[in-house]
């Protein structure tokens, strides 16, 4: 059990496995216990999100939603190096990208809900 384990360790994606890790906790975290008022400390914090309460309590839900499906997503697309034994830097290069589209991703997809719920703000 335990050479299994250590064989999927090391034929993982560390990046997307980890940073998917840290997205679903803090989407359980933001969802769970979601900023309750405008704030620049915690939370989706954008100009378009920041307009007003209704907008943010909105952004909040949505945001964390996006991050638990992307999290999820990046921590199954970690193990594609199982499948593949792909280089240490091409692991890299695609962990990162993997990293970069999933960020944009977040933001592209939340300022969009955001414009399309509240068109006069």
């Amino acid at each position: 059990m335990e050479a299994i384990l250590n064989y999927l360790l090391e034929r993982t994606l560390s990046i997307p496995f980890l940073t998917g890790v840290i997205f679903v906790v803090m989407a359980l975290i933001t969802l769970g216990f979601p900023p309750k008022k405008i704030n620049y400390l915690y939370g989706y914090r954008t100009r378009a999100s920041m307009k007003n309460q209704q907008v943010w309590d909105f952004s909040q839900r949505y945001s964390s939603l996006k991050m638990l499906q992307i999290g999820l997503v990046l921590v199954a697309a970690s193990f594609v190096n199982v499948f593949l034994n792909l280089s240490d830097g091409l692991q890299v290069s695609l962990g990162s990208s993997l990293l970069i589209i999933a960020c944009a991703y977040l933001f592209f997809t939340t300022e969009r809900a955001i414009r399309k719920n509240f068109p006069n703000n």
